[in-house]
């Protein structure tokens, strides 16, 4: 009986590529399902697939327990395994793969697409152009202008090469600091992230999600912020505190909010941010290019046939040793 593999990750299933090809290759079973699945929805398709290419399902302690004892491997498509109990995968002594160096440039050029569209007010200009109005409004540049980043990992880095290309000045925060790079791109190291948010024009996050980040961004933080400031966010959603951000746009203290991630998602169709003042909310689509998708998805279908053969994986997070059948 050939083994079964259960595919969940969209971005995957719909884009063209070579990646299908090499998946076909093994002639596992392919199972589909539409991601990202709640847990609920994924505790209903595992218990008889061997192996997991996975996107942002809840992948919690319940769920692996069910897939034992037959999954061997997870494959994570991407970088982000916050949504996957990586304490009990490893108690359970299950490999969790993942695509690291794959998406940063897709990503740092989405981060760019928002903050230009928001100081640009790209959006409403389009909409009242399509509505047969000549409505100009003024924007602002970002030459000159003060970027924060928090996290200075390899997005992160690609955002402050193009950032001083747009002749930015940059402010980075980061646990561990990149001397070198710092030095060659002129970035300024703050020690705390509270000394920052009152120094910068537009915030960009570049960190993963933690029990220290969640809501680092919340009432205080932006309270602190320049009056107009810009916040961008392609890291992820709770980063952010839902209700902090909502208000400082309501009132005008931040200038714009533009995200790709959101604390829900897919969100309900009354998520207040959907229609906020100067938000601008993308369906998490900062690595979804073609040659994006090619790259993680290569790199996932080939962590997935080493680990399956019982062989080191390129990329791993967990410290547990892969499975022959």
């Amino acid at each position: 009986m050939p083994e079964r593999i259960l595919l969940t990750t969209t971005s995957f299933q719909d884009t063209p590529g070579t990646h299908h090809d090499l998946l076909k290759e093994t002639g596992w079973e392919i199972i589909t399902a539409r991601g990202p699945l709640t847990e609920a929805e994924t505790l209903e398709l595992v218990g008889d697939v061997d192996g997991y290419i996975c996107g942002d399902d809840q992948i919690t302690r319940k769920v692996l327990e069910k897939a034992l004892p037959r999954l061997r491997v997870l494959s994570k498509y991407g970088i982000g395994v916050d949504k996957i109990d990586m304490q009990a995968a490893t108690e359970l002594e299950i490999p969790v793969c993942f695509t690291p160096g794959v998406n940063h440039t897709t990503v740092a050029e989405h981060c760019f697409t928002l903050m230009l569209a928001l100081v640009r007010n790209l959006i409403a200009e389009v909409d009242h152009t399509r509505a047969g109005e000549w409505k100009r409004i003024t924007g602002h540049e970002i030459m000159g202008k003060t970027l924060g980043i928090i996290g200075m990992g390899r997005i992160g880095k690609e955002v402050i090469i193009r950032a001083r290309a747009f002749g930015m000045k940059v402010l980075a925060y980061d646990i561990y600091w990149d001397e070198d790079f710092a030095e060659t791109h002129e970035v300024t190291r703050v020690k705390r992230v509270e000394d920052m948010f009152e120094q910068v024009d537009f915030l960009s996050l570049h960190t993963n999600l933690s029990p220290e980040t969640q809501d680092m961004i919340n009432l205080q933080s932006l309270s602190r912020m320049k009056d107009g400031a810009i916040l961008i966010n392609c890291a992820r959603g709770e980063l952010v505190n839902t209700g902090a951000v909502l208000h400082a746009l309501n009132i005008g203290k931040l200038g714009g909010y533009g995200t790709d991630v959101l604390d829900v998602e897919p969100p309900p169709r009354d998520h207040p941010l959907l229609t906020a003042k100067n938000c601008i909310v993308t369906p998490h689509i900062g690595s979804r290019t073609h040659e994006s998708v090619g790259r993680q998805a290569t790199k996932c279908v080939q962590n997935l046939i080493l680990a399956m053969k019982g062989e080191k994986p390129l990329a791993q997070v967990n410290q547990v040793p892969v499975k022959k059948k």
